[in-house]
C-alpha cells in the first residue's frame, strides 16, 4: 500500500511539472504574439502552483512592463535578481521600469564591510553559492581519491594541492551562502502597489502626513505594528503606512 501511495505521489509530481512546463511554453508564445494579459495569467498560474524561478519572474516583469503596470513589473524584476543576482537582463530592465515610476528614490547601497561583501559575491544567490559548494566538494572527493590511490609522487603532490584548494573553496562557499542568506533576511524590502499612498508620521489614520509615495517605489520595512509597517527611504526619511498598500520582496 505504501509503495502504491509513493507511486501516485511521483506521478502527481511529474504531472504537475509537465503542466507547469506546458503553461510556461504557452505563456511564452502568448508574449511573443503580443497577448500580454494572457501571458501574465499563465505565468501567475505557475507561481500559484508553487513553482518559481528567476526566468519566470523575469518574464513576468517583462509582461507587466508591456502592460505599463509599473509596480508588479518592478516587483518581479527584483524577485528575478534575488534568485539570480548575476542576471544583467533583469537588472537592465529593472532600470527601465524604474524610470516609469513617479518617485525617483534611487537605490539603497549597503555601506562598510557588508556592502563590499554583498557586491563582491553578487554573482550568485545564497542558493547558488550552495551549489558551488556542492560542486567543489565533489571535485575535492575526486582529487582526494586520485591522491589516495596514486603511487606516483608527482601526481600525489598535485592532486593533494588540488583537493585542499577545492575543500577550502567548498567551505568558503558554504560560509558565503549562509552570510548572504542572513543578510537578505535582515534586508526587508517591499514595493508600493497602491497608486498613491499617504505615509503617516505615526501608525494611525488620524496621524499627520509625513510624505507621499506612489506605485513602484521600493522601501525598506523597519518595524511592524498590527496592520501598519514603518518604512525607510534611501534618503533616511521614515514613516508609517498600511501593509496592504505594499508587497514584500
Amino acid at each position: 500500500m505504501k509503495k502504491l501511495i509513493f507511486l501516485f505521489a511521483i506521478l502527481f509530481s511529474l504531472s504537475g511539472i509537465a503542466q507547469n512546463s506546458q503553461l510556461f511554453e504557452d505563456a511564452n508564445n502568448a508574449y511573443a504574439e503580443g497577448n500580454y494579459e494572457e501571458a501574465v495569467a499563465k505565468y501567475e498560474q505557475i507561481l500559484e502552483n508553487g513553482e518559481t524561478s528567476a526566468e519566470l519572474h523575469y518574464n513576468l516583469g517583462n509582461s507587466y512592463y508591456k502592460l505599463s503596470r509599473i509596480a508588479p513589473s518592478i516587483y518581479h524584476f527584483e524577485k528575478a535578481l534575488q534568485l539570480d543576482p548575476g542576471n544583467e537582463d533583469a537588472r537592465n530592465n529593472l532600470t527601465f521600469a524604474r524610470t516609469m515610476a513617479i518617485d525617483a528614490l534611487g537605490t539603497e547601497e549597503s555601506e562598510g564591510f557588508w556592502g563590499i561583501f554583498d557586491r563582491s559575491t553578487s554573482a550568485f544567490s545564497a542558493g547558488g553559492w550552495a551549489w558551488v559548494a556542492i560542486i567543489c566538494m565533489m571535485v575535492f572527493i575526486v582529487f582526494f581519491l586520485v591522491y589516495y590511490f596514486s603511487r606516483r609522487s608527482m601526481i600525489k603532490r598535485m592532486t593533494f594541492i588540488g583537493s585542499m584548494f577545492f575543500l577550502v573553496l567548498a567551505i568558503s562557499s558554504v560560509i558565503i551562502g549562509f552570510l548572504k542568506q542572513d543578510l537578505q533576511q535582515e534586508s526587508n524590502f517591499a514595493i508600493i502597489f497602491s497608486e498613491e499612498v499617504e505615509v503617516k508620521s505615526e501608525p494611525s489614520v488620524r496621524a499627520g502626513e509625513a510624505f507621499l509615495l506612489h506605485e513602484g517605489a521600493k522601501v525598506k520595512i523597519t518595524e511592524n505594528f498590527q496592520e501598519w509597517v514603518e518604512i525607510e527611504l534611501p534618503n533616511g526619511s521614515q514613516g508609517w503606512m498600511q501593509e496592504n498598500d505594499l508587497k514584500r520582496l
